[in-house]
């Protein structure tokens, strides 16, 4: 039996595109991915950060334009890089009948990592977008330590290429090529 696919957007706001690497880009890819998803009926879960810096209601917290969820659209607010941990996420995506989640958003190797990791650990097949997420801008004294943005998401791509999860199926496809009809 094929899976049933949901579409996680995470934390594509207004203050994180803002300081994210290939923002434009990267919206766009995941704005393409959505439209599709949409009209193959495969959910878009959009997924938002609240802390200090970003405040519900404030214009810095709220999801870029091109992203914002759609009427009826499930939303989960969160406050860890975990989009599963005391959201319901989990309990939202079995009432809907998902088996699999196809990953997309910021910050790579923060939240989008965390959130594919407890996707498997809770028993979701994966499908890592590796055009649509994004980490931070790498420039300044701010960013010492951390490797070059690029680096960073093709790594992550790399790891969920070779990465075995016992009874999962992980993959990785760019936007483009992510079938909805074979999910």
């Amino acid at each position: 039996m094929p899976p049933t696919a949901a579409l996680l957007v995470i934390d594509m706001q207004n203050t994180t595109v803002a300081l994210a690497h290939r923002a434009a880009e990267t919206v766009a890819a995941i704005a393409g991915l959505s439209e599709r998803a949409r009209a193959a009926g495969v959910p878009v879960v959009t997924v938002r950060q609240q802390d200090a810096g970003m405040v519900p209601g404030t214009e810095g917290w709220r999801v870029v334009p091109e992203l914002a969820p759609r009427e009826g659209e499930p939303v989960v607010d969160k406050t860890t890089p975990d989009s599963f941990l005391g959201t319901g996420l989990h309990e939202m995506l079995r009432a809907l009948g998902v088996t699999e989640v196809i990953v997309t958003g910021f910050a790579t190797e923060v939240c989008v990592d965390t959130t594919a990791r407890q996707a498997l650990s809770r028993g979701y097949d994966l499908v890592v977008v590796a055009d649509g997420h994004t980490t931070s801008v790498r420039t300044g004294a701010e960013t010492d330590g951390l490797v070059p943005a690029d680096h960073s998401i093709a790594h992550c791509n790399t790891v969920y290429r070779i990465m075995g999860w016992p009874g999962r199926r992980i993959r990785v496809r760019a936007a483009a090529d992510v079938d909805f009809a074979a999910s």
